[in-house]
C-alpha cells in the first residue's frame, strides 16, 4: 500500500459528502495513519463518528482563524506522530451574504474573513508545520475554478481561491529545498456542504454537467484520486501545480 508508514492530517472534514472524507477514506484504506480536525463543538460531532467509522483515534480541535491554535495543533501532532508525511488542507469559508450578493457589495471585514481561512490559513499551517515535514512530504489544498474564470455568486471565493493558488506557488519554493511538494486540486462543482453556501448550485451543476467534455459530473472518488497521487511518491516531481480535475469543464470557451 502506498501510504503504508505514512502520517499526516487532514483538515477540514465535515461530513461524508465533504471532498476531505473521500480523500480521507481513500488514504487510510492504503495504509495512512491520519490526525483529523474540526473547528468547533458543531463539526466536533460529525468528524468523531466518521474517524470511528476509520478507526482513527486522533482528532483534535483547530481553528484557523487563531494562529495560537495552529501552533497547539502541531505541537500536538509532533507529540503523537514526530514528524509529519502528508497535510490535506480543505478549508474554504465565506460569509453567505458575501455569496449571494454583487461581488461589489463585499465589505472589509468579509473580504479578510475569506481570504484568511480560505487561504491564508494554508500559509500559517506550513509555517508552523514546517520542522515536523518529513524531507519527501507533500501538501495537498483544494481550489476550484472561479480562482481564473468568473463564476456567478463564487465572489470573495473567487479571490480567496487565486490567492490560494499563489500562495501554493509560494510555498512550493520555499519548500522545494527539502523536497516537499505543494500541489493544489481543482476540483468540478460537487454537492457538498461548503457549495451549499453558494446560490445557485443546482443550476451550477446542471450547466457543468451539460458542458463537461465527459458529459458528467466529477465525483469525490475522483477528486480524492487526484489527491492521494499528489500525496504519494508516484508524483515525486510534481510541486506548484494547480491540476484540474473536472471532466474537462476548464476547457469549454462558450
Amino acid at each position: 500500500m502506498r501510504f503504508e508508514g505514512k502520517k499526516g492530517v487532514i483538515l477540514g472534514v465535515a461530513n461524508e459528502k465533504s471532498i476531505a472524507y473521500a480523500i480521507t477514506e481513500r488514504l487510510k484504506n492504503e495504509g495512512a495513519e491520519i490526525c483529523l480536525t474540526y473547528p468547533n463543538e458543531a463539526i466536533q460531532k460529525r468528524v468523531i463518528p466518521i474517524a470511528e467509522s476509520f478507526n482513527i483515534n486522533f482528532v483534535e480541535k483547530c481553528d484557523v482563524a487563531y494562529e495560537e491554535e495552529i501552533v497547539r495543533f502541531r505541537d500536538r501532532v509532533k507529540e503523537v506522530f514526530g514528524s509529519v508525511d502528508f497535510i490535506v488542507h480543505s478549508i474554504a469559508y465565506a460569509d453567505r451574504e458575501d455569496l449571494s450578493r454583487r461581488f461589489i457589495e463585499t465589505k472589509k471585514t468579509g473580504f479578510f474573513t475569506a481570504l484568511d481561512i480560505s487561504a491564508y490559513s494554508l500559509l500559517a499551517i506550513c509555517r508552523e508545520f514546517e520542522d515536523i515535514l518529513s524531507n519527501s512530504a507533500s501538501v495537498v489544498t483544494l481550489t476550484y475554478l472561479g480562482s481564473v474564470r468568473v463564476v456567478q455568486n463564487y465572489n470573495v471565493m473567487g479571490v480567496a481561491k487565486a490567492a490560494l493558488e499563489a500562495i501554493v506557488r509560494y510555498l512550493a519554493f520555499d519548500l522545494g529545498t527539502r523536497g516537499i511538494r505543494v500541489n493544489a486540486v481543482s476540483a468540478g462543482p460537487i454537492k457538498t456542504l461548503a457549495a451549499s453556501g453558494i446560490t445557485g448550485l443546482g443550476e451550477m451543476l446542471k450547466t457543468f454537467e451539460e458542458k463537461s467534455l465527459l458529459k458528467r459530473r466529477v465525483t469525490q472518488e475522483e477528486v480524492a484520486a487526484l489527491a492521494a497521487f499528489l500525496l504519494s511518491e508516484e508524483s515525486s516531481g510534481i510541486t506548484g501545480e494547480t491540476i484540474f480535475v473536472d471532466c474537462g469543464y476548464n476547457l469549454i470557451g462558450f
